[in-house]
């Protein structure tokens, strides 16, 4: 399944670039690699509520439909590292003091463009958990979901090659896989610099 999306999302590029040159007024299309740092929170019952640093990297492309509105399709690997609370119930015991977590993450934005600087991006980001944790015990590999849906908000200035950009990512699904299900949330922070090929 993860290959079928890479392969789906480059099928996707190649037809919006042939879109994206067929069309006059100002659209566009770029690629480029881009590379981060997410200040993530998981929030929820038996997860320590503070923030933990971690890294994104990853590919993008701007598509300009018009010099105000286009699409910036991405695909990242994303990590969320975080710990589990002091005092938690004897289900989650399984569960590491320090933990990280690998996703494949897709969000395809929207832009707006302000001028030729900056652009405002808004829209989803589809998250596949890439790795179940190793350091997990046995009963804890199943203790969170294999994906996340997240909606992200964010604004990026464009320097001629150099695009540099921060974003929040708000989970709205619950990620928890227990069979108590507490509630678990993904919020991300992310800042990082992008480069045009």
């Amino acid at each position: 399944m993860k290959k079928n999306l890479i392969y789906l999302f480059a099928l996707l590029l190649c037809g919006l670039s042939v879109n994206a040159q067929s069309k006059s007024g100002g659209g566009g299309f770029r690629i480029g690699g881009k590379v981060g740092a997410n200040l993530n929170n998981l929030s929820g019952e038996s997860l320590d509520d503070g923030f933990d640093f971690s890294y994104h990297a990853g590919l993008f492309a701007e598509v300009d439909f018009t010099k105000r509105l286009g699409i910036q399709p991405e695909v990242l690997w994303s990590q969320t590292s975080s710990k589990h609370a002091t005092n938690i119930a004897a289900i989650y015991q399984t569960i590491p003091t320090d933990f990280k977590l690998n996703y494949l993450s897709i969000p395809v934005l929207l832009r707006y463009n302000i001028g030729n600087i900056l652009t405002l991006n808004a829209g989803p980001q589809f998250s596949i958990l890439m790795n179940k944790n190793e350091n997990l015990l046995n009963n804890g590999k199943a203790a969170f979901a294999s994906g996340d849906i997240a909606m992200v908000l964010g604004a990026q200035i464009n320097l001629k090659m150099l695009r540099v950009y921060g974003r929040y990512n708000i989970g709205l699904n619950n990620i928890n896989d227990f069979s108590d299900q507490q509630k678990w949330t993904s919020r991300q922070i992310q800042l990082g610099v992008g480069f045009k090929f």
